[in-house]
């Protein structure tokens, strides 16, 4: 390979994000995998591991890394901190044309910058090779509890974020016991879906059947996970089609009323496509048999999949309610007969150590080998949003999104 230079940015976005893409000791790796690879670290008094632990394996930390080939950083850069005719790697969070982020992507084709987004990153299957979101998961369903044992007064849960990593955490798990006899569902298979669902194991906490969770009941709580396909159909009647319900959501329509009258706690772990069925309406609150009183939003769609997640929530200020009666936010646990929802929008960012290490091992064995290549690479070309000021082709739809 030829001569490379990487530089690990300092996140610019307030609050300021933990999390790494490159560990000190991935560094090192990739420097000794990849022979004339460099990296270089923008130095930062926030990041979880601090500036020393990277200059105790050798790895250069000094305040500029304009000079580098390849800048990484984690969450979007904020666009006055973008330099001119580099190329970045990062979360831009562009592509389904969010209104946040328009200026960002307008800034990167007017300083020429070669954008390559992490989320894009996938494989000749279409799936992503690297991804937070078994973290999203982990923490979402530890708040998810959290925020309900806050609701109904039963425990107090150490909040994620100060715990020390994953294993300080899972010393909180036995205070659930004192759960009752609730339900809980999970939306979604995914990495996400994953992750919440291995602390639920973790917490002992049993998984039933769709159909048991429908019709039976426990005398200990337990939960269920649910597919696409558990709770859409096609609205013509048609049999169900994974692949063509991912194609055509509009085409679908949502069956997870029948949930609602027996579910206490909501994990969202699916993803949504704007144009596929919401699980609830607004409406469906009202209904005598709505049951559900605490929901985690993981995915974290403001006005997406679940309806009352009108705004996102941060890490210190997690939960917010929502009225039934008024459709309006209040104060969390403001009244038994509201709705409790989390919906922390960077969840990893609460376990910054035990993310970023997962992150960095992906990195390395799925993209480097790519990243680093002296020839152009499908996989890095199909991440690349834009390049020499303009969008690619791939994403040309977003030419819209961008024009004045």
């Amino acid at each position: 390979m030829r001569p490379l230079t990487i530089g690990i940015i300092r996140e610019g976005k307030t609050p300021p994000d933990l999390r790494v893409t490159l560990t000190p000791k991935k560094c090192v790796e990739a420097e000794t995998l990849f022979p004339g690879l460099r990296i270089v670290v923008q130095e930062c008094p926030v990041r979880s591991f601090k500036d020393q632990e990277y200059r105790d394996l050798g790895i250069e930390v000094r305040p500029d890394v304009s000079d580098c080939d390849i800048l990484l950083g984690v969450k979007e850069v904020p666009p006055a901190q973008l330099i001119p005719h580099k190329t970045y790697m990062f979360f831009s969070h562009t592509v389904k044309k969010q209104p946040a982020n328009r200026e960002l992507l307008r800034q990167v084709l007017q300083k020429d910058i070669t954008l390559i987004d992490y989320e894009l990153l996938t494989n000749e299957q279409g799936e992503r090779i690297v991804a937070f979101g078994r973290w999203a998961g982990i923490v979402g369903a530890y708040n998810g509890l959290l925020t309900y044992g806050r609701k109904h007064q039963l425990y107090e849960l150490k909040p994620a974020y100060q715990c020390v990593d994953m294993e300080d955490m899972q010393e909180e798990f036995f205070k659930v016991k004192k759960l009752p006899p609730i339900k809980m569902v999970v939306t979604g298979s995914g990495r996400v879906a994953q992750g919440a669902v291995e602390v639920l194991d973790k917490m002992g906490i049993r998984r039933v059947s769709v159909y048991d969770y429908l019709y039976l009941d426990f005398n200990e709580p337990v939960y269920t996970q649910l597919r696409s396909s558990d709770y859409n159909r096609r609205r013509d009647g048609r049999v169900w089609d994974t692949p063509d319900f991912h194609r055509n959501p509009q085409e679908y329509e949502s069956t997870f009323g029948a949930f609602l009258p027996v579910t206490d706690l909501l994990l969202a772990c699916a993803y949504w496509h704007p144009a596929a069925p919401k699980l609830f309406s607004e409406a469906d609150t009202q209904r005598p048999d709505f049951r559900i009183n605490t929901i985690a939003d993981i995915t974290c769609d403001v006005n997406g999949s679940v309806p009352t997640t009108k705004r996102s929530t941060s890490i210190q200020d997690p939960a917010f309610d929502y009225n039934p009666r008024t459709g309006e936010l209040e104060p969390p646990y403001s009244s038994p007969t509201n709705i409790t929802v989390m919906a922390v929008d960077n969840l990893p960012c609460e376990l910054p150590r035990n993310a970023s290490r997962d992150f960095s091992r992906q990195l390395l064995d799925n993209v480097f080998p790519y990243l680093v290549s002296d020839k152009p690479e499908p996989i890095i070309e199909r991440a690349t949003i834009a390049t020499g000021g303009k969008l690619t082709e791939r994403y040309a739809y977003l030419a819209d999104y961008v024009a004045d």
